[in-house]
C-alpha cells in the first residue's frame, strides 16, 4: 500500500538526522513506499474552506550534510495526502494552536498523525492531570499564596514553566531557598501564564524514562540521565541515553492512559516516567525513536507506519 504523505515540520534542511524522530518517521515511511512531500507552518493557507501549503516532495537518506533531495515549490491541497504528519516543534502558542484549526478542516478524510482537536485539547503538562494517581503531587498556578502554600507542604520542589520545552526553564528549590520569589518575578514579566510546581523526586538523578507508544500501546523506552549535579535529564540538555526495560509500574502507567491515547487519535506519543510517578504526556512532537532504535533495535516509527497503513486500509 503506498500512501501520499506531507509533513508539516521544521525546514528539512537544519535538522540534525542523527536524533530526528521526524526524520526517522520520512525514512521509514519511504522504506515502505510512500511519498514524501514537506512544507513549513509559514506556507499554510485557508481559501474558501479548502486549505492549502506550499512545499516541496523530497525524497531523504541518512547521510550527514545531504540528507534531502527537494522538487521545486509547488502548492498543494492538503486533502490530496493520505496521510499528514503534524511534527514542528513548539513552542505551543497561538501560532501553533492556529495550525491544529487549519488541519481539522482536512481531517479525518486525511489522516493527522497526531488529531490536531486533541493535540489542541491535550497541552502537554495539563493533560497529565487528568490522571492525578499518576502524577507526583502537583500545582499549577501564579497565586502566590497557593505557591507558598504548596511549598510549605511539600519543601523540596520543582519549577516550569507550563508551557516549556526540552527542560528550559526548569529548576529547582530547596525549602529553604531564597530565590524562587525571584524567579516567579521573571517567569511573570515573560508570561502572563500559570506556572507548575511539582513535588522534587530524588529518583530523577538515576533518570527520567521516555516511553514512546503508538496508538496507546507501549513500543518501548529509553532512559535519559543528567549530568552529575543537574536534574534536567532532558537530551537537548546534555542528558545522556541509555537502555532500558519498562518495569511493571510503567506497564501499569500505560495500561492506564493507553485506552485514553487511543480514543482521542494520538497515534504516536511520548511520556515521560521518573521513578513510580507519570510527569508528562508529549502529544505536539515527540521525541526518543532514534535512540530506542539505537538501543533496542525497535523502530517506533515503523510500528507507527504498520498502523496508519491498518487506518487507512479501513477508511
Amino acid at each position: 500500500m503506498s500512501l501520499k504523505v506531507a509533513v508539516q515540520m521544521d525546514p528539512i534542511e537544519g535538522i540534525n538526522i542523527e536524533g530526528d524522530t521526524t526524520f526517522l518517521m520520512m525514512e521509514s515511511a519511504q522504506a515502505r513506499g510512500h511519498s514524501l512531500f514537506v512544507y513549513v507552518t509559514q506556507t499554510l493557507a485557508m481559501e474558501d474552506g479548502r486549505v492549502f501549503a506550499r512545499g516541496r516532495d523530497v525524497t531523504v537518506r541518512r547521510t550527514k550534510g545531504d540528507h534531502a533531495t527537494l522538487g521545486p515549490y509547488r502548492r498543494a491541497e492538503l486533502t490530496e495526502f493520505d496521510v499528514i504528519l503534524l511534527r514542528q516543534d513548539p513552542p505551543f502558542d497561538m501560532a501553533y494552536i492556529d495550525t491544529t484549526f487549519l488541519l481539522e478542516a482536512v481531517h479525518p478524510k486525511t489522516l493527522v498523525v497526531n488529531d490536531p482537536r486533541e493535540v489542541r485539547n491535550a497541552p502537554e503538562k495539563l493533560f497529565v492531570t487528568q490522571f492525578p494517581d499518576l502524577q507526583p503531587p502537583t500545582l499549577i498556578s501564579n497565586d502566590r499564596q497557593a505557591i507558598a502554600d504548596f511549598r510549605k507542604r511539600h519543601g523540596d520542589v520543582v519549577l516550569k514553566p507550563l508551557n516549556g520545552r526540552g527542560g528550559s526553564g526548569v529548576t529547582r528549590h530547596l525549602a529553604d531557598d531564597p530565590n524562587l520569589e525571584a524567579l516567579l518575578e521573571i517567569h511573570a514579566e515573560l508570561s502572563p501564564e500559570p506556572v507548575i510546581l511539582q513535588k522534587f523526586l530524588p529518583s530523577v538523578t538515576k533518570g527520567d524514562k521516555r516511553i514512546l507508544l503508538v496508538d496507546g500501546e507501549a513500543v518501548g523506552a529509553i532512559n535519559r540521565v543528567p549530568l552529575k549535579g543537574q536534574i534536567r535529564s532532558n537530551l537537548a540538555v546534555g542528558g545522556r541515553a541509555e537502555a532500558v526495560e519498562l518495569t511493571a509500574r510503567d506497564r501499569e502507567i500505560c495500561a492506564a492512559i493507553g485506552p485514553e491515547l487511543k480514543r482521542r487519535g494520538l497515534l504516536f506519543v511520548g511520556i515521560d516516567v521518573i521513578g513510580d510517578y507519570l510527569t508528562e504526556i508529549n502529544v505536539t512532537s515527540p521525541t526518543g525513536a532514534v535512540a530506542l532504535k539505537t538501543f533496542t533495535g525497535v523502530d517506533a516509527t515503523d510500528v507507527l507506519w504498520q498502523r496508519v497503513e491498518a487506518l487507512r486500509t479501513l477508511a
